[in-house]
């Protein structure tokens, strides 16, 4: 039987703030729906976290104008507080996020599973721009 390799894509940013309040703003239902978008035009409408191993989240990610909408959920795999949290995506891909701490500020890496609709590198594009309006909204927070 043959395996295909999956591709794995990785973004990151550097939060100017300790990880305890990255940490809760990057995992709170209530501060996930204030950033969870790759562009302007599109904006999270809900958030449900049970955040532990084997717990379930959920964030429901819909254009603005209402011409479409996904659900973005799956299954923690681990979880370790202000370090790392693995989960597994409903079309089981893995994700993977560490969180570190250097000179005051948060380093976040995060690496995922590509899916097979859109190109990588478009993939790489949307994932990187949540996460740079994640840095915008923890250091004003």
């Amino acid at each position: 039987m043959e395996s295909k390799e999956k591709t794995k894509i990785t973004v990151q940013a550097i939060i100017n703030a300790p990880v305890e309040k990255v940490w809760k703003c990057w995992t709170t239902p209530d501060d996930i729906i204030k950033w969870n978008n790759a562009s302007p035009d599109w904006h999270t409408t809900h958030a449900m976290n049970d955040l532990r191993t084997g717990g379930k989240f959920s964030s429901r990610m819909e254009a603005k104008d209402e011409s479409m909408g996904f659900d973005f959920s799956g299954v923690y795999k681990k979880v370790i507080l202000h370090k790392q949290i693995d989960y597994t995506l409903d079309d089981d891909r893995e994700v993977s996020i560490t969180f570190s701490l250097a000179d005051g500020k948060t380093e976040i890496v995060e690496t995922f599973e590509a899916e097979n609709v859109y190109p990588p590198e478009k993939q790489r594009e949307g994932w990187q721009s949540i996460m740079d309006n994640f840095k915008k909204y923890a250091e004003k927070k």
